[in-house]
């Protein structure tokens, strides 16, 4: 029996980027996927109208849906929308692929033909191992990287490759219990998501991506955030159970909702 696999694009002013994106859906890669969903947070470029110029533009053998958050969730609220679209709808697996072009499915496709994410809980891209790739990532963005990696691996008693790349898989069994709500819903989301993994045991298989950089424009401030991850691991470590249990999000919210702006079937 094949597994009910969702892919989805979380979009956010990549207006360039996010057709490129679509073009990775070739006939392979839409031969493991169920449904695509692309999820614009609000964008206040042009992308939600390049999205839907290429779906009419082009034919993706998969049902492909852009859908609207109705606020600006942030990067880990859109994927809370993804997670919960995933279990309403019967899924078994979501692939999460960022819309900024910096990820390539590609790197997926083995492991989705010899079944091997079957074995995992967590299956994560990885950007800092062996075999991965760097294209215009600066040296000491990579240390950087390396060194905190290092420190959440002793910190979570597990081997921790990445942080947070663009390109996870996730078994939605895993995601019924919504273990994840209250974690941020900005781009330490993914943080918070290694620890409550590791609180959980859930079994974690790294992969080496290929990952680049040309023309996207990064949100992230390097040393407040590198602030908010060593305080996030310190809070963590000074107790766990408190930590995946206390709400982490600045501003609450009751309902991650959406709508579905167009469908190319």
């Amino acid at each position: 029996m094949e597994d009910k696999i969702l892919l989805f694009i979380p979009m956010y002013n990549c207006e360039k980027q996010i057709v490129r994106v679509l073009g990775q859906l070739n006939d392979e890669v839409c031969s493991y996927l169920s449904e695509v969903i692309v999820i614009n947070n609000r964008s206040t470029d042009n992308g939600a109208e390049a999205v839907v110029n290429y779906l009419k533009e082009n034919q993706i053998k998969t049902k492909v849906s852009l859908l609207r958050n109705d606020q600006n969730y942030g990067l880990g609220g859109s994927q809370k929308v993804a997670f919960k679209y995933a279990i309403d709808n019967g899924f078994d697996y979501v692939i999460m692929l960022h819309g900024d072009d910096q990820g390539d499915i590609s790197n997926i496709l083995p492991y989705l033909k010899n079944k091997e994410y079957r074995n995992y809980d967590c299956f994560l891209g990885a950007r800092f191992m062996k075999g991965s790739k760097l294209e215009g990532y600066s040296a000491f963005r990579s240390f950087g990287n390396r060194m905190y990696n290092m420190i959440y691996s002793i910190g979570c008693g597990k081997k921790i490759y990445d942080l947070g790349s663009g390109l996870n898989m996730y078994r939605v069994e895993i995601l019924k219990s919504g273990f994840y709500t209250k974690y941020k819903d900005n781009l330490m989301f993914n943080y918070c998501m290694v620890l409550g993994q590791a609180f959980y045991n859930y079994k974690v298989k790294f992969f080496p991506i290929l990952w680049r950089e040309d023309d996207q424009v990064s949100n992230v401030k390097m040393v407040s955030q590198a602030m908010i991850v060593l305080k996030l691991l310190f809070s963590y470590m000074f107790s766990k159970k408190k930590f995946v249990n206390s709400e982490l999000r600045d501003k609450i919210v009751e309902d991650y909702t959406f709508k579905v702006e167009y469908t190319n079937s």
